[in-house]
């Protein structure tokens, strides 16, 4: 009996001592809004998978959607205070970097190519080193998100058919300015009232990704789409810098190829994602309308231009000219 009971304390440390060898040396705990059926976190977790299958089980990643550490500024002050370590952030950053505004100007790109040549060149890196320099966060990767989309009970082609339209729009300043410029009637409105809104008529139309017009069911009080495409932008998955310098550089490595890798994969999915949305829609009854593009952009562009402060304005002439 006592030789059982010693040798079953032996073989009890040994597994404590064997599983304390594998336990992580970091953990890094990843928040976001995105539930668990979103590609952003399909994407988060192939970063999970090849960063712990690369570095040998020594960093964990503990993933936190749907807000479980909160919403994206709380996540951000946490990953600043050092209680969590990456999230999927955008134009909020603009609260510290102020060229991160561009990641949601009006008609600052002309189309996917036209951005991703922007994200992927000096222009992006320019607003990289200023978020990192302002906020102490390192962007390891970039999602291209949806463009917005304006729909409606009648097809919009021109600025000249909006005629007082009114329109939802975000409480953001220049999204009201940009849409009064164009003629259309904007009014800021929480986006949890919008379907109620619609459905009564007091809104006649509401601008939004298509993955917002799925998932809110606009499709049952909304008859357009219109191809807008006024705002494209994209989104950073950030760490803290203090978080990843506290690593090896070895194991640093091991993060930027795992985010490099989890980006590749999001732009696998955001393409398909994209055509799928716009089958899903047309199925149940909505009709795509093409616009003139042109000239909602040039309809819109005395508003922006007078929105944007100088630096602002400079990062946004550097944008059209390439």
């Amino acid at each position: 009996m006592i030789k059982q009971l010693i040798t079953s304390a032996v073989l009890g440390a040994a597994m404590l001592g064997s599983h304390s060898l594998m336990a992580a040396d970091f953990t890094l705990r990843f928040g976001h809004l995105a539930n668990e059926q979103n590609i952003w976190h399909q994407a988060a977790e192939k970063f999970k998978q090849e960063v712990e299958a690369n570095s040998d089980g020594q960093i964990e990643v503990r993933l936190y959607p749907s807000e479980q550490l909160g919403n994206e500024m709380d996540v951000i002050n946490s990953i600043q205070l050092g209680t969590a370590d990456m999230t999927i952030t955008g134009e909020s950053l603009q609260n510290w970097a102020p060229k991160a505004a561009m990641m949601a100007v009006p008609y600052a790109f002309r189309d996917s190519e036209h951005l991703h040549a922007a994200v992927n060149g000096d222009i992006g890196a320019e607003i990289e080193a200023q978020i990192t320099e302002r906020t102490n966060l390192v962007p390891l990767a970039w999602f291209e998100r949806g463009p917005r989309e304006l729909t409606s009970n009648r097809p919009i082609r021109t600025p000249d058919e909006l005629d007082g339209l009114r329109l939802r729009v975000p409480n953001v300043p220049l999204f009201v300015d940009t849409w009064q410029a164009m003629g259309a009637r904007p009014t800021p409105m929480a986006f949890s009232e919008v379907f109620t809104a619609l459905q009564q008529n007091t809104l006649e139309g509401q601008e939004n990704p298509l993955s917002l017009i799925e998932s809110a069911s606009f499709n049952e009080v909304q008859d357009y789409v219109n191809m807008t495409g006024h705002v494209r932008s994209w989104i950073y998955v950030v760490i803290g810098r203090n978080q990843l310098e506290s690593m090896p550089e070895e194991l640093q490595q091991v993060v930027r190829d795992a985010a490099q890798t989890m980006q590749e994969y999001q732009a696998e999915l955001f393409v398909d994602d994209q055509a799928r949305l716009e089958q899903a829609l047309q199925e149940r009854g909505m009709e795509f309308v093409e616009v003139d593009v042109d000239a909602f952009a040039e309809k819109a562009r005395p508003a922006v231009l007078e929105a944007l402060t100088e630096e602002q304005r400079e990062l946004f002439d550097a944008i059209q000219d390439l």
